[in-house]
């Protein structure tokens, strides 16, 4: 071996240590130009103002799972005697938490600049009462989101095992609690819960989505549902679909904030893994049939099927 030959990784090296330290700045040198920047540009959150908590926010996620789905927290269930006062507990501890939840999420938007807003916690006090007065209806709507997904994996040997293991069904239970908080009025915090159960199961679904009943997304991972998205009931999907907005020119997207961007999927469609439907004008007929792996940017009438044709 040639000792004399410099090896390209002993270049690569000597070339990083040859190089110019950067000067270490001071804390107060770094804080000033933090500071500059904060002027330049403004701040998140001004004096007296305060995000939802996450932890909070879990827990309190985790408190309506325990509601509409008994045991989904890990937690024995009280005795039949005991049952109704554990349940009144349970609901007391969680108006307190969603309340001080929401009331931060509200007053991020209140020009007012004290932590503790009298107008900012009324209004998170009657939003939070209206919400806890749906839960027994969104406990229906979840418990046929529950069968839909037994009745249509053959696979799944129990409710149970449907209600505690499925990541669809766990995805689609924090997008209805979010999506009826977002509907009352709440900010911030329908937002967190869904991006939470976007992290734990890889489903996005954004809480201004409307999703009809028994509504069911098998394996799951990669599925996107935009904010316009209207899905009717008994719909099905599988792993990696996407329905989604036309992507559009640097400058144009803040213009279509409010309008629909997200396609229609009617009553009794199934669709198969990886197929992207586009735009808001897009309508997926009653009974259609979207193949996986394919590109859909028209509408298709009811019954219609797409597929996506073998190529050699």
């Amino acid at each position: 071996m040639n000792m004399d030959r410099t090896s390209p990784q002993t270049e690569s090296v000597s070339s990083v240590a040859q190089e110019p330290e950067e000067t270490p700045r001071s804390n107060c040198e770094l804080a000033d130009l933090l500071a500059a920047s904060y002027r330049e540009t403004g701040v998140l959150l001004t004096a007296g103002h305060e995000l939802p908590s996450r932890v909070a926010v879990s827990a309190a996620l985790e408190n309506l799972r325990e509601l509409m789905l008994p045991g989904s927290a890990g937690c024995p269930g009280p005795a039949p005697s005991m049952l109704r006062s554990s349940l009144e507990g349970r609901i007391a501890s969680l108006r307190v938490l969603l309340t001080e939840q929401v009331c931060r999420g509200l007053h991020v938007g209140c020009p007012l600049p004290q932590p503790l807003c009298d107008k900012c916690q009324e209004e998170a006090t009657v939003l939070v009462s209206k919400f806890l007065n749906r839960v027994p209806a969104l406990r229906n709507d979840v418990l046929l989101d529950v069968q839909a997904a037994f009745e249509g994996d053959p696979a799944a040997r129990s409710l149970i095992e449907v209600a505690w293991c499925y990541p669809g069904v766990r995805a689609v239970t924090v997008y209805r609690i979010a999506h009826t908080l977002l509907n009352l009025g709440a900010q911030i915090v329908p937002r967190l819960m869904t991006e939470q159960a976007h992290t734990e199961t890889g489903i996005d679904i954004h809480p201004g989505a409307k999703i009809g009943k028994s509504f069911f997304i098998d394996h799951g991972t990669g599925v996107v549902i935009g904010e316009t998205s209207s899905i009717g009931n008994r719909v099905r999907i599988y792993q990696g679909v996407t329905l989604g907005a036309m992507s559009l020119p640097t400058g144009k997207t803040r213009q279509q904030q409010n309008r629909k961007r997200h396609p229609t999927i009617e009553d009794d469609v199934l669709i198969y893994a990886n197929a992207t439907i586009l735009g808001g004008e897009t309508v997926i007929g009653r009974g259609a049939i979207i193949g996986g792996n394919t590109w859909v940017t028209d509408s298709v009438a009811p019954g219609g099927r797409v597929s996506n044709p073998c190529r050699s």
